[in-house]
């Protein structure tokens, strides 16, 4: 008997049923799993390469500006901006909350955007930025959703006294930053602040003359005094000198010299309460009366 041109390996061989055919492996059915992915395949396929060229696209902007810290490459951004704009990313409303005092203009410069421009190119990073260095917002909160809607919310700081300092005029607030040096008068009645460093440090002492009503009524300004200490000069011209770190108490006595004599109403130069244990008061000067003129004998000739 002849044997087969292809010979098998004593590894290969394979096991014969007794009617001489290899036995079949049983087909195994696949999992929910499988056939799920599979039947998903035509719709999960362009989401996913979707999704790679993106993850592709922020990496490569990424990466320039890693590489580029200068901007110099910005065109890329640009360009990426107009991209998502032609495919309908623009800008729509801008709602601004908490406007009051900051003109309007210095608001839409700071935003540097309008209606129907790239979203993409609105940083609101750069617009919180310029818009805190506007000197009436102390905080801005800016926000750009995908409807292309940008909501911007400020927070401005609050007009508490007029400053006056090297005779010029401001309005600053507690803290004593300058907000404004035009229309001081319409901001109704506020303390006047003398002197350099009285804009800082004139809140605690305008609280307790709040709680002194009828001494808060009759003075006219705040004077700080070498930066050491205060002044305060009333409506009729009379200054009122308090020690240095104890205003709240020189304060209350004043507001019980008043109560029991009027103190504060009397045409004087000054009231110095400098010194704890004394109170010395200035009068203005009386003027002094005139001397008669004494007519004199004139001599006639005869």
């Amino acid at each position: 008997m002849a044997r087969s041109p292809t010979r098998l390996q004593s590894g290969e061989r394979t096991r014969l049923s007794q009617d001489g055919r290899a036995p079949q492996r049983a087909a195994q059915r696949p999992n929910a799993l499988r056939l799920w992915l599979r039947r998903q395949r035509p719709y999960l396929r362009p989401v996913l390469m979707g999704a790679a060229g993106a993850c592709c696209l922020g990496a490569g902007v990424v990466a320039v500006a890693a590489l580029d810290p200068a901007g110099r490459f910005a065109w890329l951004g640009q360009g990426v901006a107009g991209i998502a704009a032609e495919a309908g990313l623009t800008v729509g409303d801008i709602v601004v909350r908490g406007q009051q005092n900051t003109p309007r203009e210095l608001i839409r410069t700071a935003i540097g955007t309008g209606r129907g421009q790239p979203l993409l190119a609105f940083s609101p990073t750069q617009v919180k930025a310029r818009l805190e260095s506007i000197a009436w917002i102390e905080e801005a909160e800016v926000q750009r959703h995908l409807s292309g809607d940008i909501l911007i919310t400020l927070r401005e700081r609050q007009p508490f006294a007029i400053w006056q300092h090297d005779n010029r005029f401001a309005i600053v607030d507690r803290e004593g930053r300058v907000v404004t040096a035009e229309t001081l008068d319409a901001f109704g009645p506020l303390p006047l602040l003398v002197g350099d460093g009285a804009q800082k440090m004139g809140g605690a002492l305008y609280d307790a003359l709040k709680a002194e009503p009828e001494v808060q009524r009759r003075v006219q300004a705040l004077v700080y005094v070498s930066q050491r200490r205060w002044n305060l000069r009333l409506h009729n011209g009379t200054d009122v000198l308090l020690p240095e770190g104890h205003e709240d108490a020189a304060i209350r006595r004043l507001g019980e010299l008043q109560r029991s004599s009027a103190l504060m109403d009397r045409t004087l130069v000054a009231i110095d309460m400098r010194m704890p244990d004394r109170l010395v008061v200035r009068q203005q000067p009386q003027p002094e009366e005139a001397e008669p003129v004494k007519a004199r004998r004139g001599s006639s000739r005869g």
